[in-house]
């Protein structure tokens, strides 16, 4: 009878442990870590066990000794303590994200929750449209793209000839030439009229190229010279003076941020910069859904791309993201991957940066079974969470920077709408003092139309006509005239 008990005995402890390795956290040499959520909290022994599938990714899963800690794993507390569910941990045996292979089935945690070995699916797990056909996904916890990592040494060029003209757009500066040719135009237009300025008898200090000049002088701070006379000209030279101060503000404020923030500039901005350049291999990791999105695209440059990659696959395609950040920082390789995990590398490699493009707006969301019904729970629950910031405070807490970095990626050349206000006034300043010098004409007009008992309208016309018609070369009399 003690033999039976004792065998009865030890066929339960082996059955107990069997169970419990079958979902304990393996890491990768195979040891075993478990996290329950009764381990946390206490109370809820009657909420239901969820089995979780996961694969260790920093931030969002990491081993710590014999527990786990990350992101996902700060989510799942939280939705566990929101819907009331226990729920154990296990790293997906093959550690790969999910992808579908030649023999028609599922690999990684997609080819688990498929199985129904796991409940749940907590990792950054793309949302695709062949991966939903086979499990449920709930609404997304986090949201991505597609871009560029690199490494700066690798990628940075000296800045061009005309690294200067950097603090404005073309736009700016186009509009910045017409400002200064319209206001020349209008100051010497100002100049002709105003009977302050030109009386008829000598020539106007302001000529057109006198007025260019003046300009020029003003945007260099060098004071005013000829000095304007008339009320008009004064209103517009001020308004000039004005838009001239701020421009230069604008630019040396735009300037120095260019030179604090190097001579150099980053020569791949988009994947047909990548493309197009021969010193560097690209890659990303193999069986994910961004290698999937560059060989479904139509696009052809996208096209070029997964090209390069599929000739090239047995080299570049990274098996997990730690292998694919080390050959970034290790030799001339870019990795194509998921820009949330990218800003992660930036933060944690001070010597890494993403380009500006970004493609295939994505969102990482927890993966079911399908007609599971925690699903739609699970979604409510996320949103809740999104909607209190808690979301965006667990992207805080996993995200945070240790470098110390010049924003490259928010600045941008100052572009005209920067600076409309100015240009606005400078129009207004413009028309004004165009209407000052005529109501200056008029009044000389209305009084000579006085003395000589004509028509104001009539005298206003001579007075424009003798301003702008062109003036007679006078002929020097000859000497030799014959005395009487």
């Amino acid at each position: 009878m003690d033999r039976s008990l004792w065998v009865a005995f030890c066929l339960g402890i082996v059955l107990f442990l069997l169970d419990e390795t079958k979902y304990a956290d393996a890491t990768e040499n195979g040891d075993s870590t478990s996290k329950d959520a009764d381990s946390v909290r206490g109370g809820g022994k009657d909420w239901p066990m969820l089995y979780v599938t996961t694969i260790l990714e920093d931030p969002y899963v990491m081993a710590r000794g014999t527990e786990l800690e990350g992101y996902c794993i700060d989510l799942l507390e939280k939705l566990s303590e929101m819907l009331h569910f226990r729920y154990k941990v296990g790293v997906v045996k093959d550690g790969k994200y999910g992808s579908l292979s030649t023999n028609g089935n599922w690999t990684g945690m997609i080819g688990e929750i498929v199985r129904k070995e796991a409940d749940l699916a907590v990792a950054p797990l793309t949302i695709t449209a062949i991966r939903e056909g086979v499990v449920d996904f709930t609404q997304p916890f986090l949201h991505t793209g597609i871009g560029i990592l690199l490494e700066k040494d690798t990628t940075l060029e000296d800045a061009s000839l005309f690294h200067f003209l950097a603090p404005f757009s073309k736009e700016m500066w186009a509009g910045i030439l017409a400002a200064y040719v319209i206001s020349s135009l209008c100051l010497f237009l100002a100049a002709r009229v105003s009977p302050c300025e030109w009386d008829g008898n000598e020539e106007t200090p302001f000529t057109f190229l006198n007025s260019l000049w003046f300009g020029a002088g003003s945007l260099a701070l060098q004071g005013a010279v000829p000095p304007p006379k008339s009320l008009s000209v004064r209103i517009i030279s001020a308004i000039w003076w004005l838009f001239s101060i701020v421009l230069l503000t604008a630019y040396i404020a735009g300037f120095s941020f260019v030179l604090e923030s190097g001579s150099e500039q980053l020569s791949i901005q988009t994947f047909e910069d990548l493309v197009k350049q021969r010193h560097l291999e690209f890659g990303t990791m193999a069986s994910s859904s961004t290698l999937r999105y560059f060989k479904d695209s139509k696009n052809p440059i996208q096209q070029m791309v997964y090209e390069s990659m599929n000739k090239k696959k047995d080299t570049v395609l990274a098996q997990n993201y730690q292998e694919a950040i080390q050959r970034v920082l290790d030799s001339n390789y870019a990795f194509i991957g998921e820009t949330v995990s990218q800003d992660l590398a930036v933060a944690r490699h001070c010597n890494l940066i993403r380009s500006p493009e970004v493609l295939g707006a994505r969102g990482f969301g927890l993966a079911t079974p399908q007609g599971s019904p925690w699903t739609n729970k699970l979604s409510v629950a996320i949103l809740q969470l999104g909607e209190a910031g808690d979301l965006d405070h667990l992207r805080g807490k996993w995200w945070e920077s240790s470098c110390s970095h010049e924003d490259h990626d928010k600045w941008s050349p100052l572009k005209p709408h920067a600076l409309g206000g100015i240009f606005l006034i400078l129009a207004l300043g413009l028309a004004l003092g165009m209407v000052v010098a005529v109501i200056e004409l008029s009044k000389k007009s209305r009084r000579t139309a006085d003395q000589e008992k004509k028509s104001c309208c009539s005298v206003f016309t001579e007075e424009l006509s003798q301003r702008f018609r062109p003036r007679e070369i006078q002929k020097p009399e000859t000497a030799g005239k014959s005395k009487p």
